[in-house]
């Protein structure tokens, strides 16, 4: 299961935190702090996968947790998952989860992350619900935004 969803930039500035597990404020904000320090001091080309150790069982409460991570361009996209997910197909939601926003905003950037922060939260939500998978075709996600974007349009007039 996947229990947060962060992306942060390069300086370490969340762009979107989403947590499907409980953590009160502070400790939400140390595990962003720690999660951007253990990846961003990462060399690029090592495995995009960190598992368990003392990291987790401090600050999440258990060793059974990987973080599994992509960097592109100036974002970093953070999954925080339980050893039931597999490494690969994470990383190929975050591919495909990238490609979606890359659709929809036609080249994503962080700008897009920051000023259309409910569409970027619309498409996540497509994705991942409560934690769980539900979509990972590219086009189904890119047909449910369109028709969500008619229908905003349809509601102004």
């Amino acid at each position: 299961m996947i229990k947060a969803i962060l992306i942060f930039n390069n300086h370490g500035k969340p762009r979107l935190i989403r947590f499907y597990q409980y953590f009160a404020e502070d400790m939400q904000q140390q595990i962003i702090r720690e999660t951007f320090h253990l990846v961003s001091k990462r060399d690029d080309n090592v495995c995009n996968f960190l598992e368990g150790g003392s990291y987790f069982e401090v600050l999440i409460g258990g060793s059974d947790y990987k973080l599994i991570y992509r960097h592109y361009a100036t974002l970093y996209f953070v999954f925080c998952v339980d050893s039931s997910e597999s490494e690969l197909g994470i990383l190929d939601l975050i591919q495909v989860f990238v490609e979606t926003l890359d659709k929809c905003f036609e080249n994503v950037c962080e700008l897009d992350l920051i000023f259309h922060m409910d569409k970027v939260h619309y498409i996540l939500q497509e994705v991942v619900m409560g934690g769980m998978v539900l979509e990972t075709n590219m086009n189904e996600i890119v047909a449910q935004v369109e028709l969500q974007n008619r229908m905003e349009k349809s509601e102004v007039k």
